[in-house]
C-alpha cells in the first residue's frame, strides 16, 4: 500500500509490533443497553451482528477456546504470528467492572495475545474501567474503539442509537487522555445524510482525539428495521463509483495523522439486500489508491488548520 496517499493501519501496526500482529475476533456473548430495553430497544435500525462474526467466533464458546479456533485459523499462512483479541460483537464493556476484567484477563492469558481491541458504545465507559484499561496499556496494547457512526444528532436519534455526539466525544477524549489507543467507527451514507453532510462531518471527527477511523459504506441488512424501511421508502445507496468520489473528499479533510483501518464492511451476500457492489475489502481499496493516484488526491490535503 502506497502509505503517502493515506495513513493505513497495514503499515502503523507494522511499526508497531516486530512480527506480524492479526485481530481475532471474540464473541463474549455481550448485548447492547439500546437491546435489553435499559435506555431503548430494538438496537439500530441498521443492526445484524451476523454480518461481521467469522465462523470460528461463537458465543456458544467460551474465550479460550475461540481464540484457539482463532489462532489455528491463521496459523497455516504465518506461524510465528502473534495476536490481539478483539471483542467484537455488540458492547463489550457492557457488564460489571469483576465481569469485565475476568473475561478480558482471560483473553489475555492465551499463548501468543499481545493486545486486546475492544468495540463498545461511548455510553457504556466508565472512569473505573478506563482506568483498569490504562493499566493493562502499560503492558499491552490495548485499544477501544467506540461506534460514533455519525456526528449529526438528528440522524444518531433516526437510527435509534441511543446517544448524542457529545456523549462520543466525552467517551473519545476520556480515553485519549489515559495513553489508550482510540478508535471510531463512522458509516458513510446513512438515511438522510447526503455526500456534503458527509463531507461537513469529517472536519468534525478530525478535531476529535481519535487514533483510528473505520470507515463503512450504508448496507441493507435482512431483517432489520431499516430494510422495512428502505422497501418502503427507498433512499439513494452509493454505487463505487460514487463512494470512492465520496470517501475520496472525506479522506482529503482528514488529520493526516488519523490512521485509517478500513473504508467499506463486507457483508455475507445471503443477508445483504444491497447495495452488491461484488468487491472485497482488499479489491475496494485497490480502486480507492488508484483514484487517489489519478486525481492528486492525499489524506488532510484540504484540511484546514
Amino acid at each position: 500500500m502506497d502509505s503517502a496517499l493515506y495513513n493505513d493501519y497495514s503499515s502503523w501496526i507494522r511499526q508497531r509490533f516486530p512480527f506480524r500482529v492479526q485481530k481475532i475476533s471474540v464473541d463474549a456473548g455481550f448485548t447492547c443497553p439500546n437491546r435489553n430495553g435499559s435506555i431503548g430497544s430494538g438496537g439500530c435500525i441498521y443492526c445484524d451482528n451476523r454480518t461481521f462474526n467469522p465462523a470460528y467466533c461463537d458465543a456458544g464458546k467460551g474465550i479460550t477456546e475461540q481464540i484457539e479456533e482463532g489462532k489455528r485459523f491463521f496459523a497455516g499462512k504465518y506461524p510465528e504470528m502473534k495476536y490481539m483479541a478483539y471483542f467484537q460483537a455488540f458492547t463489550n464493556t457492557y457488564a460489571p467492572l469483576d465481569k469485565l476484567k475476568r473475561m478480558y484477563e482471560e483473553a489475555l492469558a492465551c499463548d501468543g495475545i499481545v493486545g486486546l481491541v475492544i468495540g463498545t458504545r461511548p455510553d457504556c465507559v466508565s472512569d473505573e474501567l478506563l482506568d483498569y484499561l490504562a493499566e493493562l496499556n502499560r503492558n499491552i496494547m490495548v485499544t477501544v474503539e467506540y461506534g460514533v457512526e455519525t456526528t449529526n444528532d438528528k440522524t444518531l436519534e433516526f437510527i435509534n442509537r441511543g446517544h448524542d455526539f457529545e456523549c462520543s466525544k466525552k467517551a473519545i477524549e476520556q480515553t485519549a487522555e489515559r495513553g489508550i489507543t482510540t478508535g471510531a467507527h463512522i458509516i458513510l451514507g446513512l438515511p438522510g445524510e447526503d455526500a456534503e453532510e458527509s463531507i461537513r462531518q469529517a472536519d468534525i471527527i478530525s478535531e476529535l482525539s481519535v487514533n483510528i477511523l473505520k470507515i463503512h459504506q450504508m448496507q441493507i441488512i435482512k431483517g432489520t428495521k431499516l430494510e422495512r424501511i428502505y422497501k418502503e421508502k427507498p433512499f439513494h445507496l452509493y454505487t463505487v463509483d460514487e463512494y470512492i468520489t465520496l470517501v475520496t473528499e472525506y479522506i482529503r479533510r482528514l488529520r493526516k495523522d488519523i490512521i485509517i483501518e478500513r473504508f467499506v464492511s463486507q457483508s455475507p451476500k445471503n443477508l445483504l439486500i444491497a447495495p452488491h457492489w461484488g468487491l472485497k475489502n482488499y479489491e475496494f481499496t485497490n480502486l480507492l489508491s488508484n483514484h487517489l493516484r489519478k486525481t492528486g488526491a492525499r489524506q488532510g490535503d484540504k484540511k484546514h488548520g
